[in-house]
């Protein structure tokens, strides 16, 4: 059992695994993140409101947990 990543003595504080795999996959996802950029430079100039980069957002977002996923839940067993 692994459980010592997440659970440490009572003085110190708990790191978060989650965070430390998000920081590693984000440079696999940069083509999504560009997009997502790319999509953010377009929106800036609409003044109706409607455009939004929502699913870029999303699309990145997913890269990243698609990455992380198999790494977090391996630490879990």
């Amino acid at each position: 059992m692994q459980f010592f990543i997440f659970f440490k003595r009572a003085d110190e504080e708990p790191v978060d695994q989650k965070k430390y795999f998000e920081d590693s996959c984000k440079p696999k996802c940069v083509r999504a993140w560009l997009e997502y950029q790319g999509c953010v430079k377009r929106v800036e100039a609409d003044e109706t409101g409607h455009k939004h980069c929502t699913g870029q957002y999303f699309d990145y977002w997913h890269c990243v947990d698609k990455c992380v996923a198999p790494k977090l839940f391996e630490k879990l067993k």
